[in-house]
Parts: C-alpha cells; structure tokens; sequence
C-alpha cells in the first residue's frame, strides 16, 4: 500500500506520506540534491510524485531485493555508498539516472544509511566502523567523514537527516555531539522529532536542500520545526 497525502495548511515546501502503510516512509526511500531512490514496488506516478516535490530525477530499485534503501543506502551528490549483495541489475537502475561514484562495500557491515550521516559539506560515522571504512566512504562521498555519536549513540544515520542547509536531530542531541556536526557538516544543527514524537529523526523524513517528505503522522509544531531547522520554509 502506497498513499501520498498533501493537504499541508503551512504554506511550507513540505509533503505528508506514507509508503507501505506506515509514516516511517526514510527506512524506504532517501533523497539528495540530485537523486531520490525510491523501492520499484512504488508505482510510476507516484515515484514521479515524490521527484517533483524534491526536484530530482527518481531511481526506482530495491537493494539486494530489499524495500529497506534508506537503511541500508548512504549518499550524498557525489557519491552512493550501498551494502555488498547490492544486484548489478539494482547497480544499472542508479547508473542510468545518475553520473556519480558508487562503492559497493565489501564488508559484514550492510545498514549504512543507519551508520553515516552525510551531505555535500561533510559526514558523521558510527564509531564503531573501521578505519578502512571510513577511508572508503570519505572517497566515494567526497567529503570529510569524522567518527561521533548522536545522542550518545552509534546509529548517526538513523538519529538526523541531514542536508546542505541544516541538520535535524534526535532531542538528546548532547553539547559536544552538536559542535561536532555543526564543524564536519558546515550547517545549522536543531533537535526535533517527527510522526508525532518519534526521535529516530530519519525513520520519518526525506529531504535535501529544496524540500521535505515526512511521515503523514508528522505534527503541525514538528513540521514548523523541520521547515525551520532544514531551511524549506
């Protein structure tokens, strides 16, 4: 089951949805400032939807057969990083709509949407990645990578959504943490919560720099939040 909803009284750049009958619509999808990338099971229009409120060219696949992209998919502009049982069929879907680097990482470690939080200025990762890891995400998305926690927890890439205009993240977001974003991502950093007071920030939200996506649970206080954090308002 697939609805978008629109119907949004605020006047902001910012479109309710759910995918598969949930609000937690980024386990599904992700969004950059070029691309979104979207499970093929989402019909044609509807994928084509979701491009028009983001601006972007849509890629409509699954990884290594999974609906799961936002988990497992890490990308900015200049690079997609995905997990190693990725199908050369699922690699062909992205490299026929978008010109950029793709590793494919050969490691036991697959949910790198969880782990890295990224845009086009910097990246957190997991502390818990190896070195070698780290080194390869820092080539292929271009940019600095710089190991940190979020709420004094590992999975960065599930506790914000980042952008190149602001970071929205989990409310227990400490001092330190925040400094740390702020300095690698070069944009503003605000607490927030999505679908109604869920913290895993990313588990309802898909954005980039000209719009917003979140979960059709999402409030009216948290929508002013993420217009105002990401700068889409």
């Amino acid at each position: 089951m697939f609805i978008y909803l629109r119907g949004i009284k605020t006047g902001l750049p910012i479109h309710l949805l759910r995918m598969f009958g949930t609000p937690s619509i980024g386990i599904f999808a992700l969004a950059t400032d070029e691309i979104a990338i979207v499970p093929k099971q989402i019909p044609p229009h509807r994928a084509e939807r979701i491009g028009e409120w983001l601006n972007v060219e849509v890629v409509r696949t699954n990884i290594g057969g999974s609906v799961l992209i936002g988990s497992l998919v890490c990308a900015n502009t200049n690079g997609i990083v995905l997990p190693h049982y990725v199908r050369e069929e699922e690699i062909k879907a992205i490299k026929d709509v978008v010109d950029a680097n793709i590793t494919i990482m050969e490691t036991k470690v697959t949910a790198f949407g969880n782990l890295v939080l990224a845009n086009d200025k910097g990246a957190i990762a997991n502390p818990k990645l190896k070195k070698r890891t780290i080194n390869r995400l820092s080539d292929t998305l271009g940019v600095e990578v710089v190991q940190s926690t979020i709420a004094s927890l590992p999975y960065v890439g599930s506790l914000a959504t980042a952008t190149n205009k602001g970071v929205l993240a989990h409310p227990m977001l400490q001092e330190d943490e925040m400094a740390v974003i702020k300095d690698v991502l070069k944009v503003p950093v605000e607490i927030g919560t999505v679908n109604s007071g869920v913290p895993y920030v990313s588990t309802g939200l898909i954005a980039n720099s000209r719009s917003a996506v979140v979960g059709y649970a999402t409030t009216g206080r948290e929508l002013a939040i993420i217009g105002r954090c990401l700068d889409v308002m």
